[in-house]
């Protein structure tokens, strides 16, 4: 009689079993949009059982919202992070244009299109879109003032800079998905903002 040499599989502690699903709903949504987040697509992704899901994750409503917000903040992370390596006001907008109307993006953009559709009927969503687009523009105010107080741009041409752009990105985003948008979105951004911006 003979015994096998490989080990049995050890089972997943608690911690890990959950960042796996954590993992499992954030890969799904980026390739499928928040859309597709539901017990049992989540726990296919993860290799558990749907029950599993279920039982880390109680209120999908919740965790939707969890997941969104996981996506986006790191994608501001990851924006803002590089605009803060240009020096001044104009490098740092082009920065953002850039990256944010980047054709490469369109995952994160279906993500946020699904999150303001859904969260008509799910408030932790909305709360949660409510929450990152606050955080949105505060990051991007913060840039304009730092423009102001270097005297690259007047506090008058500065209001409302950041609604601005946050409302042109998110447009022609959006329009992207469906192949609407124009060509060079990127530098139609900028000089739009360089108009309102001076």
């Amino acid at each position: 009689m003979q015994t096998s040499s490989t080990p049995a599989p050890r089972r997943m502690s608690p911690e890990l079993r959950e960042k796996a699903i954590r993992e499992a709903a954030i890969a799904l949504a980026h390739e499928s949009g928040i859309a597709q987040l539901t017990v049992r697509t989540i726990a296919a992704r993860a290799g558990v059982a749907p029950a599993l899901v279920a039982h880390y994750r109680p209120s999908m409503d919740a965790f939707v919202a969890e997941v969104f917000g996981a996506i986006v903040a790191a994608e501001r992370d990851e924006v803002m992070a590089a605009a803060r390596m240009a020096e001044g006001l104009r490098p740092r907008i082009a920065s953002i244009v850039g990256t944010l109307l980047d054709d490469g993006r369109d995952d994160v953009t279906l993500v946020w299109v699904q999150a303001w559709a859904a969260g008509a009927r799910n408030e932790e969503l909305a709360a949660r879109v409510r929450h990152e687009m606050d955080a949105w523009q505060h990051a991007l105010d913060a840039i304009v003032a730092e423009g102001v107080r270097a005297g690259e741009i007047t506090a008058e041409r500065a209001d409302g800079a950041a609604w601005l752009l946050l409302a042109m990105v998110d447009g022609m985003n959006a329009h992207s998905l469906v192949k609407w948008a124009p060509e060079d979105r990127a530098g139609l951004a900028r000089r739009a903002l360089a108009a309102v911006l001076g």
